[in-house]
């Protein structure tokens, strides 16, 4: 698995080549997460060359987290420099979604197009949570972990490996960070400026970015296309991952061969 340095720390990436004549796709997660918050379907999307990353101070990557949206934005922006990737597709999960929003919006020539995954174009967070990770850490982990899901799907063990145990790993300074931009990041006003294909993905039983969110986007971002999963939940990717990355492929092919 590849490293790449960006500003002076190691990022690390998940790596599925494609055909040179493919898109590249740049896989952005969410508060307190790292690559495996993305399943195997979409980090080896057919026809693709995809790039999964860790942000700083997430998963394998060294480095400093950040506490605003547009501190990881300019990071990715490097990230993609560092890799020689022009105007790659974005997918962002939650506060991935919000850095693609932002890179839509403040490095449009960088992008290609965007897919946005369970976020909204404002990203409140309770006190209990900004408060809690200070305060009672493991506590406040397990109670976002209980968000992650969907209550019909509750996978009792996915949840351990990819809610509690990530979160955790990620630490509380790096994780009250990511909280503390995802609680200062609002471009509602902007959504009208994004000028890239955009899909939205949502789902009806999102507790963390309602379906609401998903709709909202999809109808202030110009020609946007909405995917909504019934009963699906804050990790929509990781409980519909077959249908998920259906979409994703369906979307690709249709604005890579237009």
């Amino acid at each position: 698995m590849p490293f790449v340095e960006v500003n002076g720390s190691p990022l690390f990436y998940a790596l599925s080549r494609g055909p040179e004549n493919g898109p590249a796709v740049v896989l952005v997660h969410g508060a307190g997460g790292s690559h495996v918050h993305w399943p195997a379907e979409l980090r080896r999307l057919p026809g693709a060359t995809v790039y999964a990353l860790d942000l700083p101070g997430h998963g394998r990557s060294k480095g400093k987290g950040r506490d605003t949206v547009s501190g990881y934005a300019e990071t990715v922006v490097a990230f993609c420099d560092a890799l020689g990737l022009t105007r790659p597709v974005v997918i962002g999960h939650s506060m991935g979604g919000a850095i693609a929003q932002t890179l839509a919006l403040d490095f449009p020539d960088r992008i290609s197009a965007l897919v946005l995954v369970a976020t909204g174009a404002r990203l409140r967070v309770t006190a209990a949570i900004l408060d809690g990770i200070v305060s009672n850490f493991d506590e406040t982990v397990k109670l976002i972990a209980s968000y992650l899901w969907s209550r019909e799907s509750a996978p009792a063990v996915m949840m351990e490996r990819l809610g509690v145990q990530v979160l955790r790993d990620t630490g509380p300074i790096v994780l009250r960070g990511d909280f503390v931009a995802c609680d200062r990041f609002d471009v509602m006003s902007r959504l009208g400026e994004i000028a890239v294909p955009t899909l939205v993905i949502g789902g009806t039983a999102d507790l963390l970015t309602p379906a609401k969110y998903a709709h909202f986007l999809a109808e202030h971002i110009p020609d946007a296309r909405l995917k909504i999963f019934p009963n699906a939940g804050h990790v929509v990717m990781l409980e519909h991952p077959v249908e998920v990355a259906q979409a994703v492929q369906e979307f690709l092919e249709e604005i890579w061969t237009s």
